[in-house]
């Protein structure tokens, strides 16, 4: 008698990834340009490798503390204070992880009850969705537009918090808008959060990646906030160390204590080579952040001027790697332009609709490959929308 195979319920909600259908429909081409992918092009850096090979060499390669080496806690609660103005106590507030992802995936686990409601602004990373459906959660989406620079307005938080709201996934800047919030709109957002019992998830993973005058304002420094948020953050995209899998969470000692009881059942502790790594780049990186960001603004914007002059129009992205450009005049849904400037041209971007309902009718372009690169893939769009145009 074979066995019936009953599945976790929560994944019934859980829908299917637009972004891996057309990643699918894009391996059947062997050449093709990819502006897809949110990866830094950049090999990590010569001397955070060096850290690394080094803890190998000297046989760093056993368990660490749950928590994290504390020198890293240490060189996280350091560089959080000094870039963004908010002080954690490494011993008790700081929570090393697998990668962002599982700090996000912590506080979910940690946080949510059955029924709770989440509020997610869209459009964001396509992974919070499902990880609030597979929490057992219920995701209430809150949608943001061009128009307003895909801000999240205080009106629009207001009229979506309920009696079952328990947190808000702050995603900024942004993944795949670009948008940036200032101080201005936090202390605003601010004002309606302080009024609730609900806490604050700030994914501030590109948070080095900002291109406007200001810098990035954490929502964890403003007046009353710190008490409440939980900062999500990483060195993949600032540090070019994808492969390394390292993060953290930052938040208030109790919030942090049941995080990392999840974690040590789930995962232990995160790679104590990457760990090594991670104390290089905090320590000595910030020459590498400012080289990488000058080169990500520069292509900025040069791509974001060539889709202006193709006619689309384009909120000009004031963080992370990524443009979002609205397609809608070409009559094409976000899926059709994608799959048809795939075949056609052999360019692949994402469609907007992998990033929540609201992304219809625009693209996530990614510049985070070379200008070499980006010139051929913009030059075959320009191509592909005079086609368009021609009938």
């Amino acid at each position: 008698m074979e066995p019936k195979v009953i599945f976790n319920h929560h994944l019934k909600n859980v829908k299917p990834s637009v972004v891996g259908k057309f990643l699918e429909i894009a391996n059947e081409y062997k050449e093709i340009i990819s502006l897809s992918v949110g990866e830094p092009d950049f090999m990590t850096p010569w001397h955070i490798r060096q850290a690394g090979i080094e803890a190998l060499e000297q046989g760093k390669t056993f368990y660490s503390p749950v928590r994290g080496l504390l020198a890293l806690r240490q060189e996280i609660s350091d560089y959080m204070f000094k870039r963004f103005d908010t002080l954690y106590q490494p011993k008790t507030e700081i929570l090393v992880t697998v990668g962002s992802s599982e700090a996000i995936e912590m506080a979910y686990r940690t946080l949510l009850n059955p029924g709770d409601e989440v509020l997610i602004v869209q459009p964001s990373y396509l992974v919070y969705e499902p990880m609030v459906n597979m929490a057992g959660a219920i995701p209430v989406i809150i949608e943001t537009f061009e128009k307003d620079g895909f801000r999240l307005k205080p009106q629009q938080l207001k009229e979506k918090i309920t009696p079952k709201t328990r947190l808000l996934i702050l995603p900024y800047p942004c993944n795949p808008t670009g948008a940036i919030m200032e101080k201005e709109d936090l202390e605003a957002i601010a004002a309606v959060i302080r009024e609730t019992d609900m806490l604050v998830l700030s994914d501030e993973i590109y948070a080095e990646l900002n291109y406007s005058e200001i810098s990035h304002v954490s929502i964890a420094s403003i007046d009353g906030m710190r008490e409440r948020t939980i900062v999500t953050s990483g060195f993949s995209k600032a540090f070019a160390m994808t492969g390394w899998r390292i993060g953290y969470a930052c938040a208030p000692e109790e919030i942090i204590s049941a995080m990392t009881k999840y974690h040590q059942y789930a995962i232990m502790c995160a790679p104590t080579v990457s760990q090594f790594a991670g104390i290089e780049a905090l320590r000595s990186g910030a020459g590498d952040i400012e080289a990488m960001r000058s080169e990500y603004n520069m292509r900025r914007r040069y791509i974001v001027d060539r889709l202006l002059k193709m006619g689309l129009s384009c909120y000009e992205p004031k963080g992370a790697f990524y443009v979002f450009p609205n397609i809608s005049t070409t009559g094409l849904s976000s899926e059709d332009f994608c799959e048809k400037l795939l075949k056609q041209k052999q360019v692949a971007v994402i469609p907007g609709n992998a990033f929540g309902e609201c992304g219809e009718g625009f693209v996530r372009i990614s510049y985070s490959f070379s200008l070499k690169h980006i010139i051929e893939a913009m030059n075959r769009m320009e191509e592909f929308i005079q086609e368009l145009s021609q009938g």
